[in-house]
């Protein structure tokens, strides 16, 4: 199914020492090696900077019992480890059997070793269950993919209870610190750090879907050894859209273990004899240029690998959303009054939010169908889409095919077509409930709603929501031990639908958003062009959202909305200015009613716009420098964004509040090139009088810039470039 693997263009070297059973990748900067034990285990030997091509690993040692409690394969560092033989910490794999047994001991079969990467297949030592293994490094970036495919080679069936991606094992140290993600609705993205110690950490997904309460990205770092951009990090992110869970947890001897893949919780997957279940892909890499070495090299990977177009994704438009201006009261000459507006800003995409579709006048009625309403749009879309199109912008549309309100003739005629349990009240949140893209009929209808809809009309882009969680995780129309299914299929045809969308309109873009940033991981952005990270737009709030953020996932997926002051989550006013330049830190959108605006603020929108497209390139795709983190209650943040050739960079301060009158700090730049000269020019505010014209490279990271910053929600933002 699409987007469980995603193929290297450029593979790291993959060798077997068949003297030592030692299996090694060497990417840039990192080495990964694993070893097969005397007793066909196989044990994790190294992970973390890179070892020279003659260094000889030695061969993965005896694996003992600890005593009489704790046995060898709970306190040994294993790659991939059952539930059997007396495992007493997390599996990697649980399976049960007709006869009910639920023991599995996985023991090494044989292995390949291509140019591609290493499979090494395991085997059960008493039926014929297997697993295959998979390893495969980015050369240029060191990160690994790791997955697992379970076969069920017995006579009957047997069920997949609990199945990872990977077990990765961490260099024994006791000073480990895990930072990770969490947030709810308006409040993503929160970034929390905490000592790795005895006992688990369970970060997970139970809502069917990625879900804000976490994300499935970690970092982990030393205590007293790792900052900014110095110390050693591992991080990892798992490709899965659907629920999902990673355990971070250090064993009663001290080995700390990242277990990544499917949530077992209500988890049950039944194979028929020569059926095989696969897992989505945990990527983890190394670092040792601190979290931001980290965060770069994630979003370098994510440039060169994930994103659809990779290595040269293309470069995210500045867009117009209509929803704060109209909300559902949308309608052919209002939507062509905010277009007109929209075009003399200098916006590239014009989208139509929701309200254009069925009898969708508010939020309880009209979801599942997928025809213009033709009392707000009597001729179709057409001659809105003409109009925008004249106006030299693409046309972009809302939609939420993964939804139905009761209020629907789709509902009236398929009530069965629900995520449901069969005489059970039905949930719902937001007055909709979830289809069961499971159901191969439901995946077939969304796309074909979704094509006719596309073919019809000139659509750029679709703006796809995902608005509520699951509830009642049913599919009474499969056997009543197949239902649990579920998990895996829906998510497997959301990415069907995305990828055969993307196959019949090549040119088609594709926004991913979930009530705000509820699906957010390397699976669905292998699939779409960018990403809403959150439904607040407060410009201060963002600040600290997008910070954590960036830990995980690059600025140029990042959309970021510059909306009405006072702000509508906590009334909370900006200048147009602060708000733009909150905004251009990723990807920039404009969601203001237009209506509402005075010539002066069409005069600053129009030169912030201009001023953000001559920095596009190097926000987007350039390296990615927080050299003061709005994290902890700091008053202040400053980013840097460098292009990848070193030539530009752009810097943005921001002061949240003064009540005293303080020396304005020096900010040290990072990341340009120490030889060239640079001369700066400012988009927003002013650099001290007595700063250089021109310096060079050395000079702005060594000795640096002082932006005087004033009073309450304060910003600049100034470019460098060489000269």
């Amino acid at each position: 199914m699409a987007a469980l693997a995603v193929p290297f263009r450029s593979s790291a070297s993959a060798v077997f020492d068949s003297a030592a059973k030692v299996f090694r990748l060497d990417g840039d900067g990192v080495t990964y090696a694993f070893g097969v034990d005397s007793a066909g285990q196989l044990q994790s030997l190294h992970w973390g900077g890179a070892l020279q091509a003659d260094d000889v690993l030695p061969a993965a040692p005896k694996a003992a019992d600890y005593s009489g409690f704790d046995r060898a394969n709970s306190v040994t560092p294993l790659e991939y480890v059952g539930f059997g033989g007396g495992l007493a910490i997390e599996p990697s794999l649980k399976v049960s059997y007709p006869n009910g047994v639920r023991d599995l001991v996985l023991k090494y079969a044989s292995h390949t070793v291509s140019a591609d990467g290493i499979v090494v297949r395991m085997k059960d030592v008493s039926t014929e269950v297997y697993v295959d293994l998979r390893y495969a490094m980015d050369k240029a970036t060191g990160i690994l993919a790791r997955s697992a495919v379970v076969e069920n080679k017995t006579r009957s069936w047997i069920r997949v209870d609990q199945m990872a991606a990977a077990t990765l094992n961490l260099p024994f140290a006791e000073d480990y610190e895990l930072q990770y993600l969490t947030g709810r609705w308006a409040a993503e993205w929160t970034l929390q750090k905490r000592p790795l110690e005895v006992g688990e950490t369970v970060l997970e997904s139970r809502m069917g879907m990625t879900g804000s309460q976490n994300n499935p990205w970690l970092a982990i770092s030393r205590e007293g050894l790792t900052d900014e951009e110095d110390g050693p990090v591992w991080f990892g992110a798992l490709a899965w859209s659907g629920s999902w869970r990673i355990t971070v947890d250090k064993d009663i001897v001290g080995h700390p273990r990242v277990t990544a893949g499917y949530n077992p919780f209500d988890f049950g997957y039944r194979l028929k004899p020569g059926e095989t279940l696969e897992t989505p892909v945990f990527y983890a890499g190394y670092s040792d240029k601190g979290m931001g070495g980290a965060s770069r090299l994630m979003h370098r990977f994510q440039r060169s690998v994930i994103l659809p177009n990779a290595p040269t994704p293309k470069l995210r438009p500045v867009l117009y959303n209509s929803w704060e201006a109209t909300e559902f009261a949308v309608d052919e000459a209002g939507q062509i009054a905010l277009a007109e507006k929209a075009a003399t800003l200098g916006v590239e995409r014009f989208v139509m939010d929701d309200g254009w579709f069925g009898k969708r006048n508010n939020d309880r009625a009209g979801l599942g169908d997928w025809v213009v309403n033709t009392e707000k749009f009597p001729k179709g879309l057409g001659p809105l889409i003409s109009k925008v199109r004249g106006l030299g912008m693409e046309f972009g549309l809302w939609v939420e095919p993964e939804m139905v309100n009761a209020d629907s003739d789709l509902y009236r005629a398929h009530p069965d077509w629900v995520i449901n349990f069969k005489d059970r009240p039905r949930s719902e949140g937001r007055n909709q409930m979830v289809l069961n893209l499971a159901r191969k009929d439901v995946r077939d209808y969304i796309l074909k709603s979704l094509d006719l809809l596309l073919r019809e009309n000139d659509i750029a882009f679709l703006k796809w929501d995902h608005n509520r969680s699951w509830s009642e995780p049913g599919w009474p129309e499969m056997a009543a031990e197949d239902q649990q299914k579920i998990y895996v299929d829906y998510t497997k045809n959301l990415y069907w639908i995305f990828a055969e969308l993307r196959r019949r309109y090549p040119k088609l873009e594709i926004e991913s958003c979930a009530g705000g940033g509820g699906r957010v991981d390397l699976g669905i952005m292998h699939l779409t062009d960018q990403i809403w990270p959150t439904d607040n737009t407060d410009p201060l709030d963002r600040l600290k959202m997008q910070d954590g953020f960036s830990h995980a996932y690059m600025p140029g997926v990042m959309m970021a909305w510059v909306t009405a002051s006072p702000n509508w989550v906590n009334k909370r006013s900006t200048s147009l200015e602060y708000r733009f330049l909150s905004s251009m830190q990723g990807c920039l959108g404009v969601g203001d009613n237009l209506n509402h605006w005075v010539p002066e603020d069409f005069a600053t929108a129009k030169r912030m716009i201009e001023a953000y497209k001559s920095i596009r390139q190097t926000v987007q795709r350039g390296d990615l420098y927080r050299l003061v983190s709005p994290q902890g209650g700091s008053e202040r943040s400053v980013t840097l964004s460098v292009s990848e050739d070193k030539r530009q960079a752009a810097l943005f301060t921001f002061l949240h509040s003064s009540s005293t009158f303080d020396a304005t700090p020096i900010i040290q730049l990072r990341g340009l090139d120490p030889e060239l000269r640079y001369g700066f020019r400012e988009i927003a505010g002013k650099a001290d009088t007595d700063t250089p014209a021109t310096a060079s490279g050395a000079y702005w990271m060594n000795h640096g810039i002082r932006v005087p910053l004033r009073g309450d929600f304060q910003a600049a933002g100034i470019v460098f470039e060489a000269v």
